[in-house]
């Protein structure tokens, strides 16, 4: 289905969504039916809602039109399997030993999925792209077999068992997915879907027929070089979110032509953020800020925008809360049904993210960079950020991406002497420093370090402490900045 005709669809049903019998249904404590949408390595705000002009996204606009726009989502780790797994469980990746890219949920974590199932009566689901929190596999492009055989002999892989259903086909038709959930699902039970998707992430070979994408007139983000080659791995980086937006239109028209559009909040958010620097395995905005959209028919009121900090680890409370289940007291997220219902809300004054391994176990080796291996932590309040870096000396480099023009390009410029000094100091200093402070409301390409200067001294030690506190409770295995 075209984005044009999608796009119409979701204007048409405007009215149905806010319908008195939905209002009515919403006030008498149905529980609602709940699909989640998630983009993978999708940084905020590359989607024209988000105000972007260099793409088109005219279903996920329309989409945002309908519900709440959230301007300050951040993920608890720039990686998808942490990410993830704090998005399930209301906790961080350190505090549920989930920080190696290669772990398995724990079994006995309480985790949205089960206990939507267990607790409120929920059929639960996950589809599309893989939810990534069952280990590596024992096989294919990303096997581990040595860690896959301690996860089957032992019984680690458990996912599965926290779901009625389950399709991990890898898919493209992602309507198709829902469809088949939908037909499992028992008519007179509310459910869960998660559906994953596989844009925008690398490889970047999404093609669009009519998109008009040029690199040459591109607003350039201000922490990458204006190079042609960056222009160009850009511009592909931005197809695969008008190809996503494809998918995510054909899914909310079936999810209307199926009778469910008012009866089910959709949300939509990224995972993490994309594959350049400053982003995907990076602590900075790029890596960790990521769309986020609600959509609940006479409940959420449509248009709506919230600037209000948010965490990954809010999401499985809120939900839960949604259909009138108690958190566990082992979830630390902070509930946002207030702010969704438009109520008077308390919410956070910092969110925090971890940095661990990425990708497959291994021999650790001398010039092994970032990308491959970096362990850091950051702290961020409406208008500062602190990193702390305790692997300072791994040289950055791009996750994913590092053999793509752009980087080689960038690469190249630094060993001419042609890049920028603030690229260069970003890029190729090595090592890093321990700590990096910025002020956001000055520095959005988080390019200028005021770590050490005394006239933000107080600003500093502020985060330090709530660093270090964050760090204490959730039994971090790293020194904490402040004794």
């Amino acid at each position: 289905m075209s984005n044009r005709l999608v796009l119409a669809a979701l204007l048409s049903s405007c009215s149905l969504l806010l319908s008195p019998a939905t209002a009515a249904a919403s006030a008498a404590g149905a529980k609602p039916n709940i699909l989640f949408l998630l983009s993978d390595d999708h940084s905020y705000p590359h989607l024209g809602a988000y105000g972007n002009r260099d793409l088109r996204t005219p279903a996920l606009d329309g989409f945002a039109a309908q519900g709440l726009r959230f301007d300050r989502m951040f993920v608890a780790c720039p990686q998808c399997v942490p990410s993830r797994a704090t998005l399930m469980t209301g906790r961080s990746p350190v505090s549920i030993k989930m920080v190696r890219f290669t772990s398995a949920l724990p079994a006995e974590l309480p985790a949205l999925p089960d206990q939507l199932r267990d607790r409120a009566g929920y059929f639960t689901g996950v589809g599309g792209r893989s939810y990534h929190l069952d280990g590596p596999p024992p096989n294919g492009k990303h096997a581990a077999p040595v860690i896959s055989g301690v996860l089957d002999g032992k019984k680690l892989r458990t996912f599965k068992q926290r779901v009625n259903f389950v399709d991990d086909g890898g898919v493209k038709d992602f309507d198709a997915v829902l469809g088949r959930f939908l037909d499992a699902a028992p008519k007179n039970r509310p459910w869960f879907f998660w559906l994953g998707f596989s844009d925008p992430h690398h490889v970047w070979d999404a093609s669009r027929p009519g998109s008009r994408i040029d690199p040459a007139r591109l607003t350039l983000p201000p922490y990458l070089p204006d190079l042609p080659e960056v222009r160009a791995d850009y511009a592909r980086y931005l197809a695969e979110i008008e190809h996503l937006d494809d998918d995510v239109g054909a899914v909310l028209a079936l999810l209307e032509k199926r009778g469910h559009a008012s009866d089910t909040i959709v949300v939509f958010m990224g995972d993490n953020g994309m594959a350049f620097p400053h982003g995907k395995g990076a602590l900075h905005d790029p890596g960790i800020a990521v769309p986020l959209m609600v959509r609940w028919p006479g409940v959420v009121q449509p248009g709506g925008v919230t600037r209000e900090l948010i965490s990954g680890e809010d999401f499985a409370p809120t939900l839960l809360e949604i259909a009138g289940v108690k958190p566990p007291a082992e979830m630390t997220g902070v509930s946002y049904l207030k702010l969704l219902r438009g109520e008077p809300f308390n919410g956070r004054k910092y969110v925090f993210a971890e940095r661990g391994p990425h990708g497959g176990d291994g021999a650790m080796r001398p010039d092994i960079p970032a990308a491959s291996f970096d362990l850091a932590r950051c702290v961020r309040s409406a208008n500062w950020k602190l990193i702390y870096n305790c692997t300072p000396h791994q040289r950055v480099q791009p996750v994913d991406s590092a053999q793509e023009p752009y980087w080689q390009a960038m690469v190249a410029a630094n060993a001419a002497g042609k890049l920028a000094p603030e690229f260069v100091t970003a890029y190729f200093t090595a090592p890093r420093p321990t700590y990096e402070l910025y002020d956001l409301a000055a520095d959005l390409g988080e390019l200028r370090n005021l770590a050490g200067d005394p006239r933000h001294a107080a600003i500093e030690r502020e985060l330090k402490v709530a660093l270090s506190e964050k760090m204490v409770l959730d039994w971090d295995f790293l020194p904490t900045p402040l004794r």
